[in-house]
């Protein structure tokens, strides 16, 4: 097998990274997003820089890690991360993780990587948010490889057991991590859960065999992605206000592009990324289950190791207590921090623009986000 097989959705390959790196310097839409982002910048000195540049590492490291490096600390308070041991077991791995961020769960991480140096990860990414030409030009660059979502149903089987042969041979074929959101798009309560349908689509490559087979090629370490403030928390409760006014409520490119630049831009005080343990040696246990109750439990294995590995801040003790209204962890947090954090409710409260603005919900809907982090990682800890 070679890589031509996977040109469609595979990273740029090397030999291309040169022209792709020009096509990008003359699309007037890159030039616009990166002087948005850097308004300070020289573009002749930023052309130059690029034009340097002959492999996707190249680009990475000189490129994309600084530039992430310079989001992380001018929108956040610090970036952590343990568990590595995990990672560093001399295997390559699937790492999937909870979806916090559409650009930056994986950006981070393999900064984080790169801090390290350590190969960067392989990253999926869906082709809904390809809105221009230059972003899929972008990202293919950056080793992200494309899950393709606007399929018909009698396409999508055929799409899914191609990109599960792709992650298959990645991983074991040419040694390289990839790195996987636990679900498509973000769970907008912070309630994470893996979806089965996305661990069928990982076992029906290669063709035959067992699901547990499948599962246990790839290695897979869960990693638990914490934000101490989510940026787009109040997007969030304001579409969940637009969905119960109308169920048909659905969210525009508009919509999607402003969640992107407000993960980015938008302040996350401090973030985490902790790696639980690779699944592999416990999916033994699950091969007296029925077929059918299989991805269930592997998806529960998952969840477990995510949640326990949450990085619990003061706001979700205080998030639990406001909903509860026990002081069940009154000694986990400061008078202080309270205020602090009622401040922030309210200045996010603030930013909500609807005509028939529901405070007392949106509040709760905020609430209820910083609270499941720590109801689920009470919950994994009694499991």
């Amino acid at each position: 097998m070679t890589d031509d097989k996977f040109n469609d959705i595979a990273p740029i390959e090397d030999k291309d990274v040169r022209q792709t790196i020009q096509d990008l310097l003359v699309d007037p839409g890159f030039i616009h997003a990166v002087k948005y982002i850097m308004p300070d910048i020289d573009w002749d000195e930023f052309s130059a820089e690029m034009s340097r540049y002959n492999t996707k590492f190249d680009f990475q490291n000189q490129m994309i890690a600084p530039t992430v490096w310079g989001i992380a600390r001018s929108t956040s308070s610090s970036l952590t991360s343990s568990g590595w041991d995990n990672y560093k077991d001399g295997k390559s791995h699937l790492v999937i993780s909870n979806h916090r961020d559409i650009v930056l769960d994986a950006g981070l991480l393999n900064i984080l990587l790169d801090e390290k140096k350590l190969p960067t990860t392989g990253i999926a990414i869906g082709d809904n948010l390809l809105i221009h030409p230059w972003i899929e030009k972008l990202v293919r660059l950056n080793k992200s490889f494309l899950v393709k979502r606007g399929v018909s149903v009698r396409q999508m089987l055929e799409v899914s057991a191609h990109m599960s042969e792709y992650i298959h041979y990645t991983i074991n074929q040419k040694n390289e991590s990839v790195w996987l959101a636990q679900r498509e798009g973000r769970a907008k309560d912070a309630n994470d859960r893996t979806q089965e349908s996305l661990l069928k689509m990982l076992a029906l490559a290669p063709k035959g065999g067992n699901f547990l087979d499948h599962i246990k090629e790839l290695n897979v370490l869960p990693l638990s992605i914490s934000y101490e403030y989510d940026p787009c928390d109040y997007l969030k409760a304001m579409e969940f206000q637009q969905k119960r006014d109308n169920p048909e409520f659905k969210k525009s490119q508009r919509d999607d592009l402003l969640n992107m630049e407000i993960g980015l831009l938008g302040f996350k005080g401090n973030i985490h990324f902790r790696f639980g343990k690779d699944i592999t040696g416990r999916l033994d246990d699950l091969y007296s289950l029925d077929r059918k109750e299989q991805p269930g439990a592997v998806a529960r294995l998952i969840d477990k190791e995510i949640h326990t590995n949450y990085e619990i801040f003061p706001c979700n003790y205080i998030a639990y207590d406001k909903l509860e209204g026990a002081g069940r962890f009154r000694d986990k947090y400061t008078d202080k921090q309270v205020e602090d954090f009622n401040t922030y409710l309210n200045k996010q409260m603030q930013k909500i623009d609807l005509e028939n603005k529901d405070e007392e919900f949106l509040l709760n809907k905020l609430l209820v986000m910083y609270s499941n982090t720590l109801r689920n990682h009470l919950a994994a800890a009694q499991s």
